[in-house]
């Protein structure tokens, strides 16, 4: 489903990633790990469109990520590609439902259909109860569901996390970890995880070992 070949980036002399080759399937949960300045974070900015790649080609749904650009890339990662970062990066003067919506209404679809989907995604996600709090009314795990419920909003192919679970206590982020399997059994939905956490990456389906701007097994 997602597919990329010979990925390079250079920051300056240093080169983060060294021609990476890399394919996601549909339904599979897959981490990525290795030590930090490994590329882990660049590879997964650069699979999901927030950086661009200096070489290599990167294909999601048989389309070529790399042809596209401004309006009409910023529309494709809005549907087709969901994301949850270690911070929440919910937005402090919306409730969680509003929050929720966003990627919604920016995608055009109507308002009405966009709202019913996020309150059914939070009561998915145990929060029916907490749709009109604001984020620094909800607990750490509570702020990290709602964006996980954002990520989910378009029907994304494949949800994309930069250690998720990195500003969660260990009760949090193993119910975290559980949430992804869940969602993954309910939906078939697609997790590209980049994680130093352990756990997490044994309960993935596959794991990707990255060392030195390279793809060392997996």
């Amino acid at each position: 489903m997602l597919s990329a070949k010979n990925i390079r980036k250079k920051y300056g002399p240093l080169q983060v990633l060294k021609g990476v080759d890399i394919q996601i399937n549909k339904g599979e949960i897959v981490s990525i790990v290795g030590s930090s300045g490994a590329g882990k974070s660049t590879l997964l900015h650069i699979l999901g469109t927030l950086d661009k790649a200096d070489a290599g080609e990167i294909s999601l749904n048989n389309q070529n990520l790399t042809r596209l650009a401004g309006k009409k890339l910023a529309a494709f990662r809005n549907k087709e590609i969901g994301f949850v970062f270690q911070f929440h990066h919910l937005l402090p003067e919306f409730t969680a439902l509003e929050n929720v919506c966003i990627p919604g209404w920016i995608a055009g679809t109507k308002k009405t259909d966009v709202v019913a989907k996020a309150e059914q995604l939070l009561q998915t996600l145990g929060l029916s109860g907490r749709l009109e709090n604001k984020p620094q009314q909800l607990s750490g795990g509570e702020q990290q569901r709602v964006a996980v419920a954002r990520a989910l909003i378009n029907n994304p192919s494949i949800i994309m996390a930069d250690e998720p679970t990195g500003n969660l206590d260990s009760v949090n982020a193993k119910d975290l970890h559980q949430l992804f399997i869940d969602l993954r059994n309910q939906f078939n939905q697609t997790f590209l995880v980049v994680t130093h956490n352990e756990e997490l990456a044994k309960m993935s389906d596959r794991v990707v070992m990255m060392k030195d701007g390279t793809i060392v097994n997996g």
